[in-house]
């Protein structure tokens, strides 16, 4: 094989894997929000069973002290799963972006319509809510939205029980024991997909090639300029 058959050989194997990353990218959102829609119609049907439950205290204690704890841990995994799919799709973004480096050496007029400006993250940069700060590219994510519906249940849960346990006198003491709680499992939700979107950037490489060179066996040699 020679080095023109080599190279054509290799664009093809290089689309290939291009349309494998993008189908992939699209796997992980449509599983995310396959995964929200299941816990948010799990947690409706829950309130509105919840509200049946209410008329009677020997039907409501047990159902809340049942029902919500299975809710909160669907939630639970729910978030794991959705950080999960984030991080995934990221790494197939980030395989999309070396293959668009590469694309850009090929000649001049692919380096101005593959240009680094116009690419998705992680090479541009048009995600309305990276302008915003990493902080708040977090928050907008669906995980933290899963988890801060899950930390408000949590809460709910919290008060319910205490405001039983506590009597009807208590109210207000339930009330900040269920914000306490809920709280305390958004500040442990952040902490959490910080974590984990660090060793995300730590395992990736912290420099990519911006050109690469064919060398003689017909497959891509980075340079780095």
């Amino acid at each position: 094989m020679d080095q023109q058959q080599s190279h054509a050989a290799f664009m093809s194997a290089l689309t290939t894997e291009h349309f494998v990353l993008q189908t992939a990218a699209n796997a992980t959102v449509s599983e995310a929000a396959a995964r929200s829609s299941l816990y948010v119609f799990s947690l409706s049907s829950s309130l509105v069973a919840l509200g049946f439950a209410s008329r009677s205290r020997e039907v409501f204690v047990p159902f809340i002290t049942i029902v919500l704890p299975a809710i909160f841990a669907l939630g639970v995994f729910t978030v794991i799963r959705l950080v999960d799919t984030a991080l995934e799709n990221m790494r197939y973004l980030a395989g999309i972006a070396r293959i668009r480096r590469y694309y850009r050496t090929l000649s001049p007029q692919a380096a101005v319509y593959f240009a680094a400006c116009h690419g998705r993250w992680p090479e541009g940069h048009s995600d309305p809510s990276l302008h915003l700060g990493s902080f708040m590219a977090f928050l907008s994510t669906s995980a933290s939205i899963i988890a801060f519906i899950n930390s408000v249940v949590a809460g709910v849960g919290v008060a319910l029980l205490a405001g039983d346990r506590l009597g009807a006198d208590q109210t207000a003491w339930a009330m900040s024991l269920g914000v306490a709680a809920a709280a305390a499992l958004i500040a442990a939700f952040v902490v959490y997909e910080r974590w984990r979107f660090g060793i995300f950037d730590r395992a990736e490489p912290s420099e990519e090639p911006e050109s690469t060179e064919m060398n003689n066996s017909g497959g891509p040699s980075p340079t780095v300029t």
